[in-house]
C-alpha cells in the first residue's frame, strides 16, 4: 500500500457491533484484554506456522512473545506482538470488515441477553471492537512479516463510522494495539491490574506475555518501571503438565479461555498417551448446547498442536462429528509440523488419535451415567439426540453408544436407558418395543400402545427427529430385537394366554364381511383392512408392514424436502369396538369407512390430503343421525 492517508467507512454490521459492543457490554469490561492477548497470540501462531515453509519470515527475532506497555501521561494501553502482522490492505480487509456468517446471530444473541454476555465476543470473532469498550480510539501500527520496513501500515479510528488508513516506516514486524483509553478508565494504566486479569483470563498462553519489571522508589514512595521485561503469566500450555500440578479451578479456567464459555464444564480429561503414537490430550465435555449444535458441516472443536505447536483450529479430523461438541486440545510428537488438512485426512497416527481419544469421551460419558446420573441426565437433554448419531457412524463403538442412549417410555418420561428397560421385561418378553412420533404427547397418546399399557409391558417413546434414522442401524441390544409396535401384525407370544387368542379369532369371524367391505371402500387408501388384538379403546389405528418405511420417518422426509417411497398403511380394526360392529348395518358405510381411516390417520399425527372431504363427510353424518 503505496497510497497516502485515507479515510474509509466501516462496513454495515461492523458500524451495529461496534454500537453494541460500545453501549451494551459494561458487565465485565476487562475482557478486552483477553481478547486482544488472544489476537496476539494467534498472530505469532501464524507466523510460527509459516515460518516452517519460510523461515525467513522470522527476520532477526524468532523468539515470539507478546508485550503490555503502559503510557500514564498519553493515557495509552499498547498490546505489542511480534506475529505475523498485517500489510496495508490487510489492515482494511481485518479491522474494517467482518465475516457476515454468524454476525446477526451475534448481534441479536447479544441484543437479547439481560446479562451483556461478554462471552459472545470470542465465540463470534470481533475481540479486536471489545477495545473500544474502554478506549475511546484504537490505534494500531503493523508491518507483515516478509515485508520492508518501508511497507508498514498505521490504522485509526474512533469507533464510530469510518477508520483512517496510511503507509508508516516500522522496523519491526508484528502489531501494535494502541488504546486511547476514555475517562473513568484509569485502572487500566495500573500494573497491578493488568497483572491480575493476565493472571485470571491468559495465564496459559503459551506465549510469554511481558511487562516492565516494577521496583520500589523509596524517595517518592511508589513503584516505578525499570528497563528490564518479565513474564507476567505462566507461559506453559497447561497440557504439557503434570495432571499432579494442576487443580481444578485451573483446568476450569483454560477451558473458559479455550471456548469463551462462561459456565464450567461438565467433566474433562487429561491424558498422556504412549505408544504406536504418542500424543497429548485434554478434552472438555460443555454444560451447555452451543446454538449451532446442529450444523454439522461445522468445523470441531478441537485444536491441534504439533510438539507444541499450534497448526489448526477446529481439527475436525481428530474427532467424529458426533462428537462435535467436545472441545479441548490435541498436541501430537508424532505428526509433521507441516501437516495440512489433506494430510490429516490420510494419515494413520490421526485415524489413531481420533479413535483413542473417541474411546476417552465414551468412557468420561460412561463415568458420568454410572456415577453422576444427575449430571449424566442434563449432558443428555443438551447433546443426547447428537450422540445418537453415532449410532450409525460409528460401527466400532455402536455397542458402548447404545447402552448410553436415554429414552421416554410409558413408565417413565425420561432417563430409561436399554438395560432399565430389559431388566423391567416381563416374563416371556422377548423383544424391545418401542414406538416414534412427532411428541411425547403424540407417542403416550397412540392407539398402538392399548394393548400394551393394558398389559403392563413397557414401551419406549422415541421423538427425537434421528430417532428413525438411528434404528435403521440399530436391531438389537444385549440380545434382544427392537421391535416398532406401529409394524406388523401385534404378536405378544407368551404374553397373550390362549383364551385372548381364541376370543380374537371368534371375533374376526364375525366381522368377516364388513372387513370385505372395509377392503371394498378403502382399496385407494389402505394396502389391507384385518383385525388386530392391539387395540383395547379405540376403533382403529394404522399400521405398516414390517420391512416398510413408518408413517413418522415418511413425514419427516417430507417436512424435509424429500420424497418418500410411495406405500399405504394397513388398517387395523377393533372387532370389539362398537363402531365396528354398527358398520354393518349402517346405510352410511363408506362415509364412516373413510371417518375410521382419517381417525386412524389423525392419531398417530398424520395430516389429511383431502381435509374437505373429511369435512363434508362429518357434516353429512352430523345432518342425518340414525334413528334409535
Amino acid at each position: 500500500m503505496t497510497q497516502p492517508k485515507q479515510t474509509l467507512s466501516f462496513q454495515a454490521e461492523v458500524q451495529q457491533i461496534l454500537h453494541l459492543v460500545t453501549h451494551s457490554l459494561y458487565s465485565n469490561k476487562e475482557i478486552f484484554l483477553r481478547e486482544l492477548i488472544s489476537n496476539a497470540s494467534d498472530a505469532c501462531d501464524k507466523l510460527r506456522f509459516e515460518a516452517l515453509h519460510e523461515a525467513k519470515l522470522l527476520e532477526d527475532a524468532p523468539d515470539l512473545k507478546v508485550q503490555l506497555l503502559v503510557d500514564e501521561a498519553a493515557r495509552t494501553l499498547t498490546i505489542r506482538d511480534n506475529g505475523i502482522g498485517m500489510s496495508g490492505d490487510e489492515a482494511v480487509a481485518h479491522l474494517g470488515t467482518i465475516a457476515k456468517s454468524g454476525t446477526r446471530e451475534f448481534m441479536s444473541r447479544l441484543e437479547g441477553d439481560q446479562k451483556k454476555d461478554a462471552s459472545l465476543i470470542g465465540q463470534f470473532g470481533v475481540g479486536f471492537y471489545s477495545g473500544f469498550i474502554v478506549a475511546d480510539r484504537i490505534t494500531v501500527e503493523s508491518r507483515r512479516a516478509g515485508l520492508s520496513p518501508e511497507e508498514g501500515v498505521r490504522w485509526s479510528s474512533d469507533g464510530t463510522g469510518q477508520f483512517d488508513v496510511e503507509p508508516i516506516t516500522r522496523a519491526t514486524r508484528g502489531t501494535d494495539v494502541i488504546l486511547h483509553l476514555r475517562e473513568g478508565e484509569e485502572d487500566f494504566l495500573q500494573p497491578w491490574k493488568l497483572r491480575s486479569i493476565v493472571s485470571r483470563y491468559s495465564d496459559h498462553i503459551s506465549l510469554p506475555i511481558l511487562m516492565r519489571k516494577q521496583v520500589w522508589d523509596g524517595d517518592k514512595g511508589e513503584q516505578r518501571d525499570t528497563d528490564e521485561w518479565e513474564t507476567v503469566n505462566k507461559a506453559a500450555a497447561l497440557w504439557t503438565r503434570s495432571k499432579a500440578d494442576i487443580t481444578d479451578a485451573e483446568y476450569q479456567e483454560f477451558y473458559k479461555q479455550l471456548t469463551y464459555d462462561t459456565e464450567p464444564p461438565l467433566a474433562y480429561t487429561h491424558n498422556r498417551v504412549e505408544g504406536r503414537s504418542e500424543y497429548t490430550q485434554l478434552l472438555y465435555i460443555p454444560a451447555k448446547a452451543p446454538f449451532d449444535l446442529w450444523n454439522r458441516d461445522k468445523r470441531g472443536g478441537v485444536k491441534l498442536y504439533v510438539k507444541r505447536v499450534f497448526i489448526m483450529d477446529d481439527a475436525e479430523a481428530l474427532m467424529p462429528v458426533y462428537l462435535r461438541f467436545v472441545k479441548g486440545v490435541i498436541d501430537s510428537a508424532d505428526l509433521p509440523l507441516n501437516v495440512s488438512r489433506e494430510l490429516l485426512q490420510e494419515s494413520r497416527d490421526v485415524k489413531a488419535i481420533r479413535e483413542g481419544s473417541t474411546k476417552r469421551v465414551l468412557t468420561m460419558l460412561e463415568d458420568l451415567a454410572e456415577n453422576q446420573k444427575d449430571r449424566y441426565a442434563q449432558f443428555w437433554e443438551d447433546f443426547g439426540a447428537v450422540l445418537k448419531e453415532g449410532i450409525g457412524e460409528d460401527n466400532a463403538n455402536r455397542e458402548r453408544l447404545a447402552k448410553l442412549l436415554r429414552f421416554a417410555s410409558t413408565h417413565a418420561d425420561a432417563g430409561v436407558s436399554f438395560a432399565d428397560y430389559a431388566g423391567r421385561m416381563k416374563e416371556g418378553q422377548e423383544a424391545i418395543y418401542y414406538i416414534t412420533a412427532d411428541t411425547l404427547a403424540a407417542a403416550k397418546s397412540s392407539p398402538q400402545l392399548e394393548i400394551f399399557r393394558k398389559k403392563g409391558i413397557e414401551v419406549l417413546l422415541l421423538t427425537d427427529r434421528v430417532d428413525e434414522w438411528m434404528l435403521s442401524h440399530l436391531y438389537e441390544f444385549d440380545g434382544k430385537p427392537l421391535q416398532s409396535v406401529a409394524k406388523g401384525a401385534v404378536d405378544l407370544g407368551a404374553l397373550q394366554d390362549e383364551g385372548e387368542k381364541q376370543q380374537a379369532d371368534q371375533a374376526a369371524k364375525a366381522i368377516k364381511p364388513v372387513i370385505e367391505r372395509l377392503k371394498t371402500a378403502l382399496k385407494d387408501r389402505a394396502k389391507d383392512v384385518r383385525v388386530t388384538g392391539r387395540l383395547v379403546e379405540s376403533p382403529a389405528c394404522l399400521v405398516v408392514e414390517e420391512g416398510d418405511m413408518s408413517a413418522h420417518l415418511a413425514r419427516l422426509l417430507k417436512q424435509a424436502g424429500q420424497q418418500a417411497p410411495a406405500s399405504q398403511p394397513i388398517l387395523e380394526v377393533n372387532a370389539e369396538h362398537p363402531l365396528v360392529k354398527r358398520l354393518e348395518s349402517d346405510p352410511r358405510f363408506d362415509d364412516l369407512a373413510h371417518l375410521l381411516f382419517d381417525q386412524a390417520w389423525l392419531a398417530e399425527g398424520g395430516q389429511l390430503e383431502d381435509p374437505a372431504a373429511h369435512v363434508r363427510r362429518v357434516t353429512r353424518l352430523l345432518l342425518e343421525p340414525v334413528s334409535g
